[in-house]
């Protein structure tokens, strides 16, 4: 098909839509994203995270982040895919890349919507996901984490929606999470979705809500998601999760993808009847 014309189908397969219902109110459409162009991500939207590469990320992952590189993230054909390869680079095995919407689209609540296709493999961890943009109540965990979607691939089956703060978190063994079957979760595209509000945030897979976390009103220990929060986009290569059974590299590379992003603003609550 002609690429103008493989285009247009894209385009005509994906609309913006400008305000949706769901059983929780009316939600209208602020930042979206639909990848409907080719070439690297719209730096308008999009900044690679590298940072980690200097000082080791904090969960003992193998990869090596790139940026500006069209191996290791590219949009084509109405998709953004994120690929893991073998790539030496930086003293790692291998090379990936690491969105961040930071400083391009920062949001205090809404509903996130992220259409995606997951790699498999043993060794792979992709994540949706969000952090705090000012950091306001100190380093990690005490400014939160908001955990959309991950995956390990020695369990791809399975997905988990989690909530990092100071008093609930990994380290301390009193993480709060939820996880739900989805068995084609790499053969096809789900809608990985988080509704956040003041009172509490919701993570859904097309429209099944499966994780919830409160805000018990005890203050910013329990309740860091009162600042503003940006997404991230990643594949990650082993780490003290996603290698815990090892990595394969038979089976590189990996190829994470992503349909659009949507974002919305609440503007009434559900209808009662």
């Amino acid at each position: 098909m002609p690429l103008a014309l493989l285009l247009l189908s894209s385009c005509m397969n994906k609309p913006s839509y400008g305000t949706i219902a769901t059983p929780t109110g009316k939600w209208q459409l602020v930042w979206n994203e639909e990848f409907n162009y080719t070439g690297l991500p719209d730096s308008t939207k999009w900044s690679y995270d590298t940072e980690g590469n200097s000082w080791g990320w904090g969960n003992n992952e193998a990869q090596h982040y790139t940026a500006h590189d069209s191996a290791n993230v590219y949009v084509k054909e109405g998709l953004l895919t994120i690929t893991a390869r073998i790539d030496s680079m930086g003293g790692k095995r291998y090379t990936s890349a690491r969105l961040i919407s930071k400083g391009k689209g920062d949001w205090l609540y809404g509903r996130f919507e992220i259409r995606a296709k997951l790699p498999s493999g043993i060794g792979t961890w992709p994540a949706i996901w969000m952090l705090p943009t000012d950091w306001e109540y100190g380093g990690w965990p005490a400014s939160g984490e908001i955990d959309i979607m991950e995956n390990v691939g020695y369990d791809p089956d399975t997905i988990v929606g989690s909530a990092h703060t100071q008093s609930y978190n990994h380290v301390r063994g009193t993480q709060k999470n939820a996880k739900l079957y989805v068995p084609t979760s790499y053969n096809d595209f789900h809608v990985y979705a988080l509704e956040w509000e003041a009172n509490e945030y919701r993570v859904y897979v097309d429209e099944k809500q499966y994780f919830t976390f409160k805000n018990e009103g005890s203050g910013f220990a329990v309740w860091p998601f009162d600042k503003r929060f940006h997404l991230l986009l990643n594949l990650a290569i082993g780490g003290n999760w996603g290698g815990q059974k090892g990595i394969d590299d038979a089976l590189f590379p990996h190829h994470f993808q992503i349909d659009y992003v949507r974002v919305y603003k609440k503007v009434d609550p559900p209808n009662k009847e």
